[in-house]
């Protein structure tokens, strides 16, 4: 199937979650997002109020980290981090599930804590539940992503691109198949070319976590040459 530069725009989230990102990086990213239609930016909490004032009049939304990397905050923090991005103008929040409390089999906690993050942001923004799939079996990921659809999420991710691995094919079958038509996938962590890019939509996923969204527009323009 082709793709043409518009839809695989609105597939990604053009990220940057870098520690040293600094005001000159985020202004370059949301100017990138304006000129290339991408659905949204995903940034750390603190420069929600730069994204949206750079991108009052674009169609691009704002995605924001919360419990990024770890997901060990407490639940109510992560709540009120939530709160706080959504509160800003963030249209998105994509949370981290609490890994340590899925890998000791404390499920009623996991859900809880995406529970209280969905509850927080209700009516305002959007939450994406990432997994951090590197660190999980398959059935781990299965039950992930069931808790998350019982507390509300609108999405599960794979990764946050700072843990283990990244997304795989086989990590977006099995999470597109673990949850309802209600509930979509993200998939990211080592996105960086259109090939890839198309493998994980034509696997399940409708979103696309990566910094390298020019380079993968770029490729669609390289196959058009031929």
């Amino acid at each position: 199937m082709k793709y043409d530069d518009k839809v695989i725009a609105s597939w990604i989230d053009h990220t940057l979650l870098k520690p040293d990102a600094n005001e000159e990086g985020i202004e370059k990213l949301c100017f990138e997002a304006i000129t290339h239609k991408f659905r949204t930016v995903c940034v750390n909490g603190r420069w929600v109020s730069l994204c949206k004032e750079i991108l009052k009049s674009s169609e691009t939304g704002i995605a924001v980290v919360v419990g990024f990397p770890l997901g060990a905050n407490h639940t109510p923090v992560k709540a009120f981090e939530a709160a706080v991005a959504a509160s800003g103008g963030a249209t998105e929040i994509d949370m981290v599930l609490s890994i340590g409390q899925l890998l000791s089999g404390n499920y009623k906690a996991v859900e809880a804590d995406i529970r209280e993050v969905v509850h927080a942001v209700k009516g305002q923004a959007i939450v994406k539940v990432i997994l951090e799939t590197g660190f999980l079996n398959d059935e781990q990921k299965i039950t992930a992503c069931k808790l998350s659809e019982a507390a509300g999420a609108h999405f599960v991710k794979t990764s946050t691109g700072f843990g283990p691995g990244g997304a795989t094919v086989e990590d977006i079958r099995l999470m597109r198949a673990a949850v309802s038509s209600k509930v979509e996938v993200k998939a990211s962590g080592g996105i960086r070319d259109l090939e890839t890019a198309i493998l994980m939509v034509e696997a399940g996923a409708t979103r696309l976590g990566t910094s390298s969204g020019i380079t993968i527009l770029r490729g669609l323009k390289s196959e058009s040459e031929y």
